[in-house]
C-alpha cells in the first residue's frame, strides 16, 4: 500500500512575493518560519546575488493541513490557460441559491484583494455551481 506524501504547489508568475501575499489572505496560510540567523525572509533575500533576489517566496497553511505553496519568478508572461489550478472550498454541502450567494460573497472579499471574476459554471446536475476567478497574475481557481 502507498504511503500518503506531502505536496507542494508551485505558481510560475512574475512577483513571488505578490502572488504569495495574495494566496495568503485567499486560504488564511502564512510564511514558513524564518531561517535561524536570520531576523526576516527580507534579510535573507538580501544575501542572495541582485539577479535571485525576490525570485521565490512560500506559504503553508499555519496548521499544517493544506499543502504549502511555492512562487518562483518566470521570465515568461502566462500566456495560456492552466492545466492545474486550485478549487476554493467555500460552498461545501451548498446548494442552490444559499451555495451562490456563499460564491458570491468569497468573491466580493477576494477582488478586493485583486482577484478578478471570469465566469459562472451553474450546476448541472452533476455539479454543483462554481465560479471561476484569476488570482493577481492571471492564474485560474475556482471558487468551489
Amino acid at each position: 500500500m502507498a504511503t500518503v506524501k506531502q505536496v507542494q504547489i508551485t505558481f510560475d508568475c512574475a512577483n513571488p512575493r505578490a502572488v504569495a501575499e495574495f494566496w495568503k489572505r485567499v486560504l488564511g496560510y502564512v510564511d514558513p518560519p524564518i531561517p535561524p540567523g536570520f531576523e526576516s525572509w527580507e534579510a535573507l533575500d538580501e544575501t542572495m546575488p541582485p539577479e535571485e533576489r525576490g525570485a521565490r517566496w512560500a506559504c503553508q497553511d499555519p496548521q499544517g493541513v493544506g499543502p504549502r505553496l511555492f512562487f518562483q519568478r518566470a521570465p515568461e508572461p502566462k500566456q495560456v490557460k492552466n492545466r492545474v489550478h486550485l478549487d476554493v472550498r467555500v460552498g461545501t454541502g451548498l446548494r442552490g441559491a444559499e451555495r451562490l450567494a456563499a460564491l458570491e460573497s468569497e468573491a466580493t472579499r477576494l477582488e478586493a484583494f485583486g482577484a478578478t471574476r471570469l465566469r459562472l459554471l451553474e450546476a448541472d446536475g452533476m455539479s454543483e455551481s462554481c465560479l471561476v476567478m484569476q488570482d493577481i497574475e492571471g492564474n485560474e481557481f475556482c471558487l468551489d
